[in-house]
């Protein structure tokens, strides 16, 4: 079994790491006013649908019916269902604005959406740059409804923000599991994946419990100082009272040649509105697409519970690069064919004859730009799945350009490491100090965000120069474990007993 499971428990710009959601804001906003002045200009009702920043959303025609797959629908009513649906009312007598009724509906609709989400400052902006607002009792009662609740906030306190991780989600567990006294494979499966059923009662039992994933650089402040050193500090996050923020992560998201055969997965691929899914081969051959894994299941989830949200955010996607990345074969290996290349890449390209590197590389760009316009950022989980903790620095070095070679130009430059097997640079209690070579080379590289595996609840160190966190795998061991009794390292997320898939077999021990 290939190594590339977790073990233990440049400046960049920030701009092309994390402000894809702010863009889609600021470009919804731009939308509006603009259809405003159309509106004023040729008197004409436009469609305000466009205005709308997520839209009904597409169904794949074709899923597979044997694999139901999508998160089940809660009963609970949700913020995000009929905003905008105004009641008749014959006593209301005000004269509105002659903007059109479509676009009056457009901004309630787009109001209450950002205000799901917490995001009150612009919900308000949103209702107030339609024309004529002031005199619009719904409207001003609205901005006021929004000014509440943002009163109504607290800060999270950022010390006490969990960080979870998963792998890429099992499909097919029989398959995934069986034959554990005999297939290591299987067995790594069993102790370090997740199902999509657990992965679908996980995220509405936390959903259930107040739980709102913020991003993880909405936990830090960065400033720039007199010399145009970035400097580091808490942020501040704003949430109603009985909300707990986390943050979310999901690594080897590259749909590794082991995996094949297994149940997983096989790649990232865009629907016909250019979403984000999944590709599965069936256990026929057939292959169907849908919401098979991470990204796809939370987008469908936030889409219909805005509020599961903070101002939209999703998690970090953190990549290797040495199989390729969301299941492209997109390493430069794979062309040049090195003397050391492994037997799973030659068997994959005498499989590929028509394979291009090209081609490859080109569509896995398209699917990233498409993932982080949903508001999901990449990282680095280094290009080999290295152990960063017992590499050389030499290695080190080696690894890192290979990862900015072959994986950096489809994703975009990152500010985050998240570092593979669960290894670190340094002791959390001594962190990174001024003599740690391997930290001055990554932070060079442009790195400042670094994230190991922890099981403590909550590991969040922020210094001048640097953010850190530790994060909690929701992995088959620990859910099974936890279910059993043996392990009580989840409960203040949810019960494991009411989530383990009952398709998974006994785990065994680590070794």
């Amino acid at each position: 079994m290939e190594k590339h499971q977790d073990t233990y428990e440049r400046k960049t710009t920030k701009e092309q790491s994390r402000k894809y959601r702010q863009k889609k804001r600021d470009m919804q906003r731009r939308l509006i006013k603009t259809f405003f002045m159309l509106l004023v200009m040729t008197g004409i009702g436009i469609a305000a649908v466009v205005l709308i920043p997520k839209g009904e959303k597409g169904k794949v025609s074709s899923q597979g019916e044997s694999l139901q797959t999508s998160a089940k629908p809660v009963d609970k009513e949700e913020e995000s269902k009929d905003f905008g649906q105004k009641e008749p009312d014959a006593e209301k007598s005000e004269e509105k604005p002659d903007n059109g009724d479509d676009v009056r509906t457009a901004v309630i609709t787009q109001a209450d959406l950002l205000a799901a989400g917490y995001d009150y400052d612009s919900a308000i902006e949103t209702v107030k740059s339609f024309d004529g607002y002031e005199r619009d009792s719904e409207l001003t009662a609205k901005v006021t409804d929004y000014e509440n609740r943002k009163a109504a906030c607290v800060p999270v306190d950022i010390d006490k923000v969990t960080h979870v991780f998963y792998h890429s989600l099992v499909v097919d567990p029989e398959l995934c599991f069986a034959n554990q006294d005999t297939d290591p494979q299987a067995v790594g499966n069993n102790q370090w994946m997740t199902t999509i059923e657990e992965f679908n009662k996980i995220t509405q039992t936390m959903y259930d419990e107040g739980y709102v994933l913020v991003d993880l650089h909405d936990m830090v402040k960065e400033t720039t100082d007199e010399n145009g050193n970035v400097r580091f500090e808490k942020g501040e996050i704003m949430l109603p009272p009985d909300k707990k923020a986390f943050v979310l992560s999901v690594d080897d998201l590259s749909y590794y040649h082991s995996y094949d055969g297994y149940g997983y997965a096989s790649k990232m691929v865009l629907d016909e509105n250019g979403k984000p899914k999944c590709e599965y081969i069936q256990r026929d051959g057939t292959t169907v697409v849908g919401d098979y894994d991470v990204v796809p299941l939370m987008n469908k989830f936030i889409e219909e519970h805005p509020d599961a949200s903070y101002h939209g955010a999703r998690g970090t996607i953190a990549l290797t690069g040495y199989n390729g990345i969301l299941g492209y074969r997109t390493d430069i290996s794979y062309q040049t064919r090195p003397a050391d290349m492994n037997a799973d890449k030659l068997k994959w390209l005498e499989e590929h004859p028509d394979f291009s590197l090209d081609t490859e590389r080109a569509e896995a760009k398209k699917v990233a730009d498409a993932i982080k316009a949903e508001g999901w950022n990449f990282a680095s989980h280094t290009w080999g799945h290295l152990k960063v903790g017992e590499a050389s620095m030499e290695r080190l070095r080696a690894d890192t350009e290979k990862w900015k070679e072959n994986v950096e130009p489809l994703v975009g430059s990152t500010d985050t490491i998240i570092f593979a097997h669960g290894q670190d640079l340094a002791e959390w209690t001594t962190g990174y100090t001024p003599d740690n070579e391997k930290y001055n080379y990554l932070k060079a590289q442009g790195f400042n965000y670094f994230c190991n595996v922890d099981s403590q609840q909550y590991a969040v160190q922020i210094t001048d120069t640097y953010f850190r966190q530790g994060r909690r795998n929701l992995d088959g061991y620990r859910i099974y474990y936890n279910s059993i009794g043996e392990m009580d390292s989840l409960s203040d997320l949810f019960n494991a007993s009411d989530v383990i898939d009952p398709k998974r077999p006994p785990v065994p021990r680590l070794n």
